[in-house]
């Protein structure tokens, strides 16, 4: 699935091409991925103005006119393209939104996850987000304190999304991996230095994957690099690169979970 660096070097390249068009018709191929009303969409969405794009945890959001919101989120196997009308249909396509220009926005979608969503509240599609990692406002004091009074395992917590919105499998494997905490440690046990350390993982892995515009992976996200400079994930039982030890994976909430066994503990 996109995760947060993924998901904002998409949000990266459709300011451009797109802010400031004006759509002009919604064609829905598959409407399940629609959350909101069908013929809403279709009698709504055409002539309002994409004032900027922004991107809200796995969320694209783009600020429309009239006070309106769409978001979009890719799912499992979700991606965007901008396209002519002119150019070759698309068998993966589940919504295309057209623009007066003659341009057209593609959201593909291989295995029919993904979802649309035209709100003028906010709050009913973001409202129980989390915090961005790399917001400001998120100090390390702050992150700390999201840990007061949580018991459980520290992965399954740091992908609730309610928790701390953007991190998925693969930077929060990593990110544990550089802060020398084991995924599957005890949120209780885990003290305030080793926190901050996390704090700190979180902030260094998300910038280095964003500046490497994100990890490549099967078909469905492609450009990135930073699978290049994984550290743990998807390297079971290779070595590992500090200290030569066999990385371990393990399967924790039903998502694959790989450590080293003795970097981390």
């Amino acid at each position: 699935m996109p995760e947060l660096p993924e998901v904002e070097t998409i949000v990266r390249a459709l300011r451009k091409p797109l802010v400031g068009r004006s759509f002009s018709k919604v064609t829905v191929l598959w409407p399940n991925s629609i959350k909101t009303c069908v013929k809403t969409l279709k009698s709504e969405l055409p002539g309002k103005k994409i004032q900027s794009i922004e991107r809200r945890g796995k969320y694209l959001r783009f600020n429309l006119s009239d006070n309106h919101t769409l978001f979009l989120h890719l799912k499992m196997s979700g991606d965007l393209l901008v396209a002519s009308k002119n150019d070759a249909s698309d068998p993966y396509a589940r919504t295309i939104f057209s623009f007066k220009d003659g341009n057209e926005l593609r959201f593909r979608d291989t295995r029919k996850f993904g979802s649309v969503h035209l709100v003028k509240n906010v709050n009913k599609v973001i409202g129980n987000l989390g915090p961005e990692p790399l917001d400001k406002s998120l100090t390390a004091q702050s992150f700390i304190e999201l840990f007061q009074n949580r018991r459980g395992t520290l992965k399954p917590l740091l992908l609730d999304q309610t928790f701390i919105a953007g991190l998925g499998n693969i930077y929060v494997d990593e990110s544990c991996f550089l802060s020398k905490i084991r995924p599957t440690k005890k949120v209780e046990r885990i003290k305030p230095k080793e926190l901050m350390t996390l704090y700190k993982a979180i902030q260094k892995v998300l910038t280095k994957a964003i500046k490497h515009n994100g990890s490549s992976f099967d078909s469905v996200y492609r450009g990135g690099n930073f699978q290049n400079h994984f550290a743990v994930y998807g390297r079971t039982n290779e070595p590992c690169i500090k200290c030569k030890s066999l990385i371990k994976r393990v399967i924790l909430g039903g998502r694959s979970t790989h450590f080293c066994p003795n970097c981390q503990k």
